[in-house]
C-alpha cells in the first residue's frame, strides 16, 4: 500500500487527474439507481416509459454523456474510460426495462420462448402438416435450438426467466465486432468510441430483443470485421497462407447465421459483393462461401417455406410503398405515438446527415474508409427487394448503422487520425512522393470538400447529448404497448392451463404475453387482422358476430375469447380500433347469453363460449 505521505508534491495531483472520469461515470450511475427506485411503471400512458421515468434519469444520462465527452477528446487518454463510459451507458439505456418491469416486453419474444418450449417439448423439428405457418421457425432452427440447450443447461423452466435481460446481452455481443471494424481504419481512439457511442444510441430499431435476429447481425458484424481484417491487400504473404484458417471461420459464422435467420444471409451476400468489387477487397471467397451455404439451406431444409412463399416475395419486389405504408392499422394516433415516431425519425435522420457531413468534411475518410461507406451503402438496396412485412425500412436503417455510426463520428470531431501512414507508404515504394500521393488522391477521390467548420466547441457535445436523450422515447416511447404486467401474464397463463387440445383461442390482435403458448395443440384468430368489412361487421353487433366465427369448434375443444390491456394499447396507438370501440366489444360480450366469463383481472378478461352456441 502507498502511503500518500510519500508522494512527490506533483504525483498527487497527477493520479487526480487521471482518475477524474471515474467522478461524472459514478454520480451518473447513482443518478440512474435512484430513477430506477423512484420511477413507477404501474400505469403508463401513450408516452410510454418516456414520461414515467424519475427525472434523475435524465440527469444521470446528461451526466454520463458529458463525462464521455469530455473524456474521449483527449486521445491521450486510456481506452478503458471510454469503454467504461460505453457500458455505462449499455446499462442505463438497456437495462433499465428490465430492472423496471417484472416481466419480459414484446410480445414477439414471448412467441420466440413458446417455439423453444415447442422444441423442448417436441424432441425435434416438425413439418407444416403439424405446425401449419408456425413450421417456419422450425426451418431456420438455429437460434431456437441454441437457446434450448441453454434453458437446459441453466435448469430454468422457460427463456422467459432471463430474456428480460437480451437487450442488453445482444448490445455487449455488437461491442466486439465493433471495436475491430473501427479499428481497421484508424487508430484514434476518439473516432473509435464516439463512433460506437453514436452506433448504440442511433440504434432505436429495437431487433436486440429476444430474437434471432439479434444474434445473427452479431455474427454479420463479425463476418465484415474478418473480411475487412484479413481479406485486404495489404494482409501480405502470411496472411494469404493463413486465409484458409479464416475461411473455415467464417464458414462456421455464415452457417449460424443462415441456419437462424432467413434475412441477415441476404444483407451479408450484397455487402460481401460490394466488397469485393474494391481494389483493396477483390477477394471473392467470402461472398462465394457465403452464397454457396445459403443456397444450400434454402434448397433443403428451407425449401417446403420458400416454395410456400415465393410467390408473394416476387410479387413485392419494387413494391417501395409498402415500407411506408399508412392506413388502418399502420398509422401512430395519439400524441405519445406520434411523439415517438417522430422523435425516431429525426434521431435516424440527423446520424445519416451526420455521416453525410463527414464524409464531405474529412477527405482523408474518403479513401481510407471507403469500404467502410460501402459497408453502410450496400443494404440500400434491399429496400425495393423487399417489403419484410413492411419492415424492411427499419432492418436496412439498422445494417447501415455501424458504417453510418463512423463518419457521423467523424463529423463531430475537428481533425481525424486514420492508417493512411500504410497507404502513403506503399505509394512511396512505388515511386510517389507523399505530396503526389496526395494530389492522386484527390484525382482519383473529386467529391466536394467542405471548408474545417468554425463552430464552438460545445456544439459536438449539446449534438451528442440531444442524441443520447432522443433514443430513449426512440427505444422506450411504445412501452405501452410492449409491456404486459404481471397481471395480464397471470390471465393468459390461467386460458391456457385449462384449454382442452384444438380449442381456439380469439382475441382482437397478437399483442399480448403468451400469445403463441402451445401453439401445437391451440389454435388462435386474431380478427383485426382480419378484412376491415368484416372487423366493421363485428363492431356492429360484437357478440353476434364472433360467436358465428367461433361456433365451429367441436366438444370437448373450447371457443374462448381473450381481451387484455395489450390488445387494447396496441389497437389504439396504431389506428386500428379506439378504445371506445373496443368497450362496446367488451361489454357486447359480457351481456350476451352466448358467453360466460370463466376470469377477468386489471388486466383483461376472459369468456368462453357455451357450448349450447
Amino acid at each position: 500500500m502507498t502511503d500518500l505521505s510519500d508522494l512527490t508534491p506533483a504525483a498527487w495531483p497527477a493520479r487526480a487527474a487521471a482518475a477524474w472520469p471515474a467522478v461524472p461515470l459514478l454520480v451518473a450511475l447513482a443518478l440512474w439507481a435512484y430513477a430506477m427506485r423512484y420511477t413507477d411503471v404501474t400505469d403508463l400512458d401513450d408516452f410510454g416509459l418516456v414520461s414515467a421515468l424519475h427525472p434523475t434519469f435524465w440527469a444521470g444520462l446528461a451526466v454520463l454523456t458529458a463525462g464521455f465527452w469530455f473524456t474521449v477528446r483527449n486521445p491521450r487518454r486510456r481506452s478503458a474510460w471510454s469503454l467504461a463510459y460505453v457500458l455505462g451507458l449499455l446499462v442505463m439505456e438497456r437495462a433499465t426495462q428490465a430492472v423496471l418491469y417484472a416481466t419480459p416486453l414484446y410480445a414477439w419474444a414471448w412467441k420466440h420462448d413458446a417455439v423453444i418450449d415447442h422444441l423442448l417439448t417436441s424432441g425435434g423439428l416438425q413439418t407444416a402438416n403439424q405446425l401449419g405457418d408456425m413450421a417456419v421457425y422450425d426451418q431456420w432452427p438455429g437460434f431456437f435450438a441454441a437457446q434450448a440447450a441453454l434453458v437446459r443447461l441453466l435448469g430454468v423452466d422457460n427463456a422467459a426467466m432471463y430474456m428480460a435481460w437480451w437487450p442488453l446481452a445482444s448490445s455487449l455481443m455488437l461491442l466486439l465486432p465493433l471495436l475491430l471494424i473501427y479499428r481497421t481504419f484508424t487508430e484514434d481512439r476518439r473516432l473509435i468510441w464516439t463512433a460506437v457511442w453514436l452506433f448504440y444510441v442511433a440504434n432505436w430499431v429495437g431487433q436486440d430483443y429476444f430474437s434471432p435476429q439479434s444474434v445473427a447481425f452479431a455474427l454479420h458484424l463479425g463476418v465484415i470485421a474478418v473480411v475487412l481484417r484479413r481479406y485486404g491487400r495489404s494482409g501480405g504473404r502470411r496472411g494469404r497462407q493463413g486465409q484458409a484458417v479464416w475461411t473455415v471461420l467464417l464458414s462456421v459464422l455464415v452457417t449460424a447465421i443462415v441456419v437462424s435467420h432467413q434475412l441477415t444471409p441476404g444483407m451479408l451476400v450484397v455487402t460481401l459483393v460490394a466488397l469485393a468489387f474494391t481494389r483493396r477487397y477483390r477477394h471473392w471467397v467470402p461472398a462465394v462461401t457465403t452464397v454457396v451455404i445459403f443456397l444450400a439451406w434454402c434448397l433443403t431444409a428451407a425449401l417446403p417455406f420458400l416454395s410456400a412463399a415465393m410467390p408473394d416475395m416476387i410479387r413485392s419486389v419494387g413494391d417501395v410503398g409498402a415500407n411506408v405504408e399508412t392506413g388502418y392499422g399502420a398509422t401512430p394516433t395519439g400524441t405519445g405515438a406520434v411523439m415517438t415516431s417522430w422523435a425516431a425519425r429525426l434521431l435516424s435522420g440527423s446520424v445519416l446527415l451526420l455521416a453525410l457531413a463527414g464524409v464531405l468534411r474529412q477527405r482523408v475518410l474518403r479513401h481510407r474508409a471507403l469500404p467502410l461507406l460501402l459497408v453502410a451503402a450496400a443494404p440500400l438496396p434491399m429496400f425495393v427487394a423487399s417489403s419484410y412485412g413492411s419492415e424492411m425500412i427499419f432492418r436496412v436503417l439498422m445494417f447501415t448503422l455501424p458504417g453510418a455510426a463512423f463518419f457521423a463520428a467523424a463529423a463531430l470531431l475537428p481533425r481525424v487520425r486514420t492508417l493512411a501512414a500504410d497507404a502513403d507508404a506503399a505509394w512511396e515504394k512505388d515511386g510517389h512522393s507523399p505530396a503526389t500521393t496526395a494530389s492522386a488522391r484527390r484525382r482519383r477521390f473529386p467529391l466536394p470538400s467542405l471548408p474545417p467548420l468554425r463552430y464552438g466547441a460545445w456544439v459536438p457535445p449539446l449534438v451528442l447529448l440531444a442524441g443520447t436523450l432522443a433514443f430513449v422515447p426512440s427505444y422506450s416511447g411504445k412501452d405501452r404497448v410492449n409491456h404486459f404486467p404481471s397481471s395480464e401474464v397471470a390471465l393468459v397463463q390461467q386460458l391456457f392451463d385449462q384449454a382442452p387440445d384444438d380449442s381456439l383461442v380469439v382475441a382482437a390482435n397478437r399483442n399480448y404475453p403468451l400469445a403463441y403458448e402451445q401453439y401445437w395443440r391451440v389454435d388462435h384468430y386474431w380478427f383485426l387482422d382480419d378484412d376491415r368489412r368484416h372487423v366493421d361487421e363485428i363492431v356492429r353487433d360484437p357478440a353476434a358476430v364472433l360467436a358465428r366465427d367461433m361456433a365451429g369448434v367441436e366438444a370437448p375443444a373450447r371457443a374462448y375469447f381473450l381481451l387484455t390491456q395489450g390488445q387494447v394499447a396496441n389497437s389504439e396507438m396504431n389506428g386500428q380500433l379506439d378504445t371506445a370501440q373496443l368497450r362496446r366489444v367488451r361489454e357486447s360480450v359480457t351481456t350476451s347469453p352466448l358467453f360466460e366469463r370463466v376470469a377477468q383481472n386489471s388486466a383483461g378478461v376472459l369468456y368462453v363460449l357455451k357450448p349450447a352456441s
